[in-house]
C-alpha cells in the first residue's frame, strides 16, 4: 500500500494533461500519480500512454461523472491518504508534505484542501474552494476568500491553518478508510456538491475537516463544466436540495428545504429577467429531479453540525453587503 496516492480524475482534458500533468510529476516527491479516464472520447488515453507511460491508468467503460468516476477509481487503488485532483490544477513544490503531515498528527481529520489561487489570476483566490468552504444554514455553500462571484486578493489574510465546513473536490486530501467507511461520494449526485455531501457526512460522523495555507494550487476551473452552463445550473441546484434533504437533523428538513424552493424561485425569476431563460428552466427541472431523487437519498440520524453558518449569507451579501465573519 502506498501512503500517499495522487489521483486524477480525466474527461476529454488531453489539453490539460498536457500542460498541467508535468508539474504534478515533479512536485509530487515520487508519490505514486495516477490518471483515471472516465471514458474519454478525445485522445487523451493515448496520449498519456505515448507521453507519460509511467503514470498509472486506469480506464472506465463509461462516464459516471465526478462522484461514480471516483468512487470507481479509488476502488482499484491502494493507499493511506488520497490527493483527488482535477486535471486543471498546477501544483507547487512542497504542495504535499505539510498536508499529509498535519493529517497524520491528527487522526480525526478526514479531508484537508490547500489554498486554492486562480491560474488565470495568481493574484486572487479562486471560485472552487479559495481558503476553505462553508456553509450557510439554508444550505448555500461560499467560501473565505470567494462569496458567490466576488474574489478576494490573496494579501495573506488567510495564511493559516484552520477547520472548515468542506474541502474542494478540485483538490482534496483525504483519508482512504474513512472514505471507504462513508462509502465514498453519493454516485446519485454524477457531479457538482459531491463534495460537500461528503465532507458533511464526515462531520456527522465526528470527524474534521481542514485547510492549510502551507500548500497551495492555482486552478483553471470550469474544465469540464462552465460555471455558466444550464447543465451546471440543473446539477448545482438539484444536487443542493438532496445534500439538505440527507444531511440535515429531522426537525429542520421540511421547513430549510421549503425555504429553498421559495429562494430557488426567486433566483429563477432574477435569471429570466436578466435573459437566462435555459438556466432558470434548469433550476425548475432540478426541482423536479430532486423530488424523484428522494427515494434514493439515504437520510441517516444526524445532528447539528458546525461551523454552519447561522446567517443567511444570500442576505448578508446581497443585502446588507457584508462579508461573512467565518
Amino acid at each position: 500500500m502506498s501512503k500517499v496516492a495522487v489521483v486524477i480524475l480525466n474527461y476529454n482534458g488531453k489539453t490539460f494533461l498536457e500542460t498541467f500533468l508535468p508539474s504534478v510529476i515533479q512536485n509530487s516527491g515520487g508519490n505514486e500519480v495516477i490518471v483515471a479516464d472516465n471514458a474519454s472520447t478525445d485522445d487523451s488515453v493515448a496520449f498519456l500512454h505515448s507521453h507519460f507511460p509511467e503514470v498509472k491508468l486506469i480506464q472506465m467503460s463509461q462516464n459516471q461523472g465526478f462522484a461514480g468516476g471516483y468512487n470507481a477509481a479509488l476502488q482499484q487503488v491502494q493507499a493511506q491518504y488520497y490527493v483527488l485532483l482535477n486535471s486543471d490544477v498546477e501544483v507547487t513544490p512542497n504542495w504535499i508534505e505539510p498536508i499529509i503531515k498535519l493529517m497524520d498528527n491528527d487522526e480525526s481529520i478526514a479531508a484537508c484542501q490547500p489554498k486554492i489561487l486562480s491560474y488565470h489570476e495568481k493574484t486572487h483566490f479562486e471560485y472552487a474552494g479559495a481558503a476553505g468552504g462553508y456553509i450557510d444554514w439554508l444550505g448555500y455553500p461560499f467560501c473565505r476568500g470567494r462569496v458567490f462571484d466576488s474574489y478576494e486578493k490573496d494579501t495573506g489574510q488567510y495564511n493559516d491553518t484552520k477547520e472548515i465546513f468542506w474541502a474542494t473536490g478540485a483538490c482534496m486530501f483525504v483519508r482512504a478508510d474513512v472514505f471507504h467507511s462513508l462509502g465514498g461520494f453519493d454516485a446519485n449526485f454524477f457531479a457538482h456538491m459531491e463534495e460537500i455531501d461528503l465532507c458533511w457526512r464526515m462531520k456527522n460522523a465526528d470527524y474534521k475537516i481542514m485547510y492549510s495555507s502551507e500548500s497551495k494550487v492555482y486552478h483553471v476551473g470550469g474544465g469540464t463544466l462552465h460555471k455558466s452552463n444550464p447543465r451546471k445550473t440543473f446539477l448545482n441546484y438539484r444536487n443542493g436540495l438532496a445534500m439538505l434533504y440527507k444531511n440535515l437533523p429531522s426537525g429542520k428538513v421540511f421547513y430549510t428545504i421549503l425555504l429553498r424552493l421559495i429562494l430557488d424561485g426567486i433566483s429563477g425569476i432574477k435569471l429570466v429577467l436578466d435573459g437566462q431563460l435555459n438556466d432558470c428552466l434548469a433550476i425548475i427541472k432540478a426541482h423536479f429531479a430532486f423530488y424523484v431523487m428522494i427515494p434514493k437519498l439515504e437520510r441517516k440520524k444526524t445532528k447539528q453540525v458546525y461551523p454552519i453558518y447561522s446567517k443567511s449569507i444570500v442576505w448578508e451579501y446581497f443585502v446588507r453587503k457584508n462579508k461573512p465573519q467565518v
